[in-house]
């Protein structure tokens, strides 16, 4: 048998397109659809047949340990406030038994009352310690003493060294003032009612005595000297025509003050507008029980 190119090869029987070819027809895949209207059915079948999509992990990012923050220096911190807070309620507390221990022992020595006593100076357990006290105020009112009633007594001490036993203490420096109020000075002298003492603004150290005794009305001057360590002198300048028997003793009386720890002096005595105001100083003052 000739070979002829132009003819078509014989048929092997069988064709893989499902096509009848020499009247054998291939056999058919039962999953390809026969027809369009298949397609739907084998797309539905395909898609039942495979699994559901599974959702794409979510990646989440690695989270490292947060590390603890060291709260030693915080605890420190408040631990040494509050020990520094009671130090310093401690050394208040202290201050105020010292300042109420040192008025006791300065009445028991004689003075006419309690006074108020405040040592300044901050911390106060280093002065006690040493026994050494910076500054120290004392201050009284309405201290009498015999006839006389001193309305405020006002004195600082500088450089107050305290003994061993605490009974006794030397006073580097005292400087103090007392005021005397007119009508004080009225009671002290015992004049009678109806005489009232007022300042003369025109003559230091004089004092203008208003007369109203009934009959008598008028204003005498009197003037007030010191004369001695611890008193002084008030005594009329002039009594003019009013008898001298009407006036008590306004004529002349004297007014004592009272005792001063050794070392301490008057420095002076003044009219004021308040008042007759008594200053005092000391140097090396001794205090003892």
């Amino acid at each position: 048998m000739s070979y002829d190119p132009t003819q078509p090869l014989p048929s092997s029987g069988w064709q893989g397109n499902g096509r009848q070819e020499n009247g054998w027809q291939s056999p058919q895949d039962p999953r390809q659809p026969q027809d369009h209207r298949d397609q739907d059915n084998f797309r539905d079948y395909r898609a039942q047949s495979q699994p559901p999509a599974q959702p794409p992990t979510q990646v989440y990012p690695v989270q490292r340990p947060r590390r603890r923050r060291k709260r030693w220096p915080l605890i420190t911190g408040i631990i040494v406030v509050v020990i520094l807070g009671l130090l310093v309620v401690a050394d208040r507390v202290a201050n105020a038994i010292a300042e109420n221990t040192m008025a006791n022992q300065i009445q028991q020595q004689g003075f006419p009352v309690k006074p108020n006593v405040t040592i300044e100076g901050f911390p106060f357990f280093t002065q006690l310690a040493s026994h050494d006290f910076n500054t120290v105020n004392i201050s009284a009112s309405n201290v009498t003493e015999g006839p006389l009633t001193i309305s405020t007594i006002n004195a600082t001490l500088h450089g107050m060294h305290v003994n061993g036993s605490f009974s006794g203490a030397t006073i580097d420096t005292i400087n103090g003032s007392a005021l005397v109020t007119f009508g004080e000075l009225a009671n002290a002298g015992g004049l009678p009612q109806g005489i009232t003492l007022t300042p003369d603004p025109g003559h230091p150290n004089e004092i203008n005595a208003n007369v109203d005794l009934g009959i008598v009305n008028t204003t005498l001057t009197a003037k007030l000297t010191r004369t001695s360590a611890s008193q002084f002198n008030v005594s009329l300048i002039s009594a003019g025509d009013v008898p001298t028997n009407l006036l008590g003793n306004l004529a002349n009386f004297n007014v004592s003050i009272p005792k001063l720890p050794a070392g301490v002096t008057i420095d002076s005595v003044n009219v004021t507008q308040q008042g007759i105001v008594i200053t005092i100083t000391g140097h090396n003052t001794t205090l003892s029980e």
